[in-house]
């Protein structure tokens, strides 16, 4: 169980001669297993901020704390998900998970145990021989969710790890999602281009403005759980996802005029 803390948080990168501001205090908390998205238009910052609290990007000011702990760098208690599955392709499913365990220091009878329960977790059992070529593409994400939870992450960082996936797998990767998180109870970040699936998987939506990146609004999700599918045609859901697409179409219109 995990609060991730980012203070007055700055950003900047340097483009030339000049340094180009990225993200401008931001000031964002995640509560114990909360599972909170992250929205706006494109160049708002989004992954910038994901991969900041991952400690794969250094930052100017501010901090990022884990239950009042300043991260160093990249840890245990976060795990990570891309949208590019970043499975080792001469590793088999379940090798693949290992892998991540070994590098936590677990026995070769632990990574075998555990490897097994989380390919199970994600319904994988059945392809823990396969190499990621004989996997579809959605197979590859839930190996890379197994991997990512495989060491007990205190939270779960994930990166558009949806967004090269067809509609039909998508949808079924968001109800598995949803599956693990209610079942776990993960504190999880997620970044996404897409307001249904925001609406759909969060306790609460961050919309972020740009020029430079700000956090311009948040959203209550206040849609009872368990999640279901049908829930989509709802009355409360269209509302609240065509106020989150309103906020993010003030920005792009913003950012058209400048």
């Amino acid at each position: 169980m995990a609060t991730l803390e980012i203070s007055g948080l700055n950003k900047s990168f340097q483009v030339g001669k000049q340094r180009r501001e990225v993200l401008r205090d931001i000031d964002l908390t995640l509560a114990d297993n909360e599972f909170v998205s992250i929205v706006g238009t494109s160049g708002c910052g989004k992954s910038t901020l994901l991969s900041i609290a991952a400690g794969l990007e250094d930052f100017d000011s501010g901090s990022v704390r884990v239950d009042g702990v300043p991260i160093a760098g990249p840890g245990l208690d976060r795990g990570v998900v891309f949208q590019a599955y970043t499975l080792l392709p001469w590793l088999t499913a379940r090798q693949n998970v290992e892998f991540a365990l070994k590098a936590a220091g677990r026995s070769r009878a632990e990574c075998r145990e555990i490897a097994a329960e989380h390919l199970q977790l994600v319904r994988l059992e059945k392809f823990a021989d396969a190499y990621p070529t004989e996997l579809s593409g959605g197979m590859k994400q839930r190996v890379a969710i197994a991997r990512a939870l495989s060491y007990r992450p205190k939270i779960l960082l994930m990166d558009e790890p949806f967004g090269a996936l067809d509609a039909m797998t998508r949808h079924q990767m968001q109800e598995l999602l949803t599956r693990i998180w209610e079942t776990h109870r993960l504190t999880v970040m997620f970044v996404t281009h897409d307001v249904e699936e925001a609406v759909y998987l969060s306790d609460r939506i961050v919309v972020m403005g740009l020029g430079p990146g700000r956090i311009k609004t948040t959203f209550e999700v206040d849609l009872p759980r368990p999640r279901r599918e049908e829930m989509a045609g709802s009355a409360g859901f269209i509302e609240l996802q065509r106020q989150v697409l309103r906020s993010i179409r003030e920005e792009e219109a913003g950012a058209a005029v400048l």
